[in-house]
Order: structure tokens, then sequence, then C-alpha cells
């Protein structure tokens, strides 16, 4: 390994380790503020921070783990002495978006507030691992650059981090790589959701209402400006394959997706 790659990849090693201390930071505010709001009784700020949390999560938390299971995991995994530690690791993962999903549904605040330490514990333990096994492991690797691979998690979030590790991404989809009336040929007669000019904050929220409504064998073509990859997996955690999905129209501008509810097995 050259000194230049060797210095490169323990810049890249602190940056990780920095983002995820951030995001850890990011997460124990929210929960503090929600255990209080619960404690306090104050049903009305309860609700804004569970609702400020989970967009949180969607435009953060989430995107940064499909990044990590798409451009870090599958290079560990191929080490044997790694590959049922990244199951563990991807299983983490699905055990997180679950607990998104329930804080999503919760309505009492005392029930959201469980939920999100829950979820705060959790991810506590999961970035442990990632700092003290996963990154090490990468760093130490003769054949694998984490520099090269964490430019490749820029790529997929859709924003370059800082060297300090901060992710400057504002959507947490993917990344707004087309814009709101770039073309989208209507594919299907099945009715159109189009979230490119909705808040980022309202966008899966609107897409979850939508497919709720949904009766079986019923289908609507989500119209995005990126590949909406986390929204994608928080709808099969959310219906467990209740929900199809089919792709329409794979960028370079707009992404189409049809999504049809499953009629319930008898």
């Amino acid at each position: 390994m050259s000194h230049a790659r060797s210095t490169a990849d323990r810049a890249a090693a602190r940056a990780v380790v920095g983002h995820h201390g951030q995001l850890a930071a990011a997460l124990d505010r929210y929960v503090q503020d929600l255990l209080t709001a619960a404690v306090q009784g104050d049903t009305g700020r309860a609700d804004q921070v569970r609702d400020d949390l989970t967009g949180w999560l969607r435009d953060e938390l989430l995107p940064h783990a499909h990044a990590e299971e798409t451009a870090l995991y599958p290079v560990a995994a191929a080490r044997p002495e790694a590959t049922l530690l990244i199951r563990g690791m991807q299983a983490e993962h699905q055990a997180i978006t679950d607990l998104v999903v329930a804080l999503e549904a919760a309505e009492e605040p005392v029930r959201a507030a469980a939920t999100a330490q829950a979820l705060a514990g959790v991810l506590a333990a999961h970035l442990i691992k990632e700092n003290e096994l996963v990154v090490p492991l990468l760093v130490d690797a003769a054949d694998v650059s984490l520099a090269a691979l964490l430019d490749g998690m820029h790529d997929l979030l859709g924003s370059a981090e800082s060297s300090a590790g901060g992710c400057g991404g504002t959507c947490g989809c993917g990344g707004d790589r087309g814009a709101a009336d770039a073309p989208a040929p209507t594919l299907t007669i099945d009715p159109r959701l189009d979230v490119r000019t909705l808040p980022h904050d309202r966008r899966h929220a609107t897409v979850l209402a939508a497919l709720d409504a949904l009766p079986d064998g019923g289908a609507l073509v989500l119209v995005a400006p990126h590949a909406p990859r986390p929204l994608l997996a928080e709808i099969e955690s959310r219906y467990r394959g209740g929900m199809a999905t089919e792709w329409l129209q794979d960028g370079p501008e707009t992404w189409q997706i049809r999504l049809s509810r499953q009629p319930a097995a008898v």
C-alpha cells in the first residue's frame, strides 16, 4: 500500500467515524426532546418532535445506511473473517428501518419516546461495530481503498461529504438529481403521484398515506427526481411483500416506479 493511499484511507476512516458521531448526537438530541415532551405531557410538542425526527431519519440516517450497504458492506463481506459480521450489520439496518416505521405509527407520546429510545440504542451498538470492526478491517486491507469506497458513498447519497465527515445532502432519498419540471411521460393508466414539487420532509409521508389508501389490486405510479431506494426499503418493511414495485423510468432526470398492492392471502 502506498503512503499516499494509506494517508487517504486513514483520513477517510476519521471522516466516517466523525460522521457517525454526528448522526448519533443528532439522534440523541431528538430523543431527549421527545422524552421531555412525553414526561411533561405536552402532546403537541411531542407530535412535532416525532415528525421532525422521522423526517431526519428518512432524510439522513436511512440514506446513509443504504449507501453503506451498497458501497462498503459488499467489500467487507467478501472477506471471510467479516461475512457473518456484515450479515449482522445488515440485520441491524433492517431493525433500524422497522423502528422508523414503528415510530411513525406511534400515536401516544410515551410509545413514540420509547420507540425512539430503542432506535438510539440499536444505532449506538451498530456504530460501535462499524467504527471498531468494519472501518479498521477496510483500512488494513491491502487490496481495498476506503477513500475510494467513501467516494462511492458520496455518489450514492447525491452530494459530497466534507473532509470533516458531514454530509451536505438535504434530501434523504438518494439526492436530487432531476429537476421538478423534467419530462415524465405517462407510461401506464394508473394514477400518478408526482412528489417532485413537494417539500422534502413531506414526501415519504405523502407516499405512504397514498399507499395505505390503495385497495387490493390497486396501483399508483410514483414520480420522483431521483431513485427513491430508501423509501422503497421503508415500503418493503411496512408492507412485508404486500406492495409490488415495477421500475418504469430509471432516470436520468426522472424516476417512475409503479407500486401495486397485492391481494391479501386467504
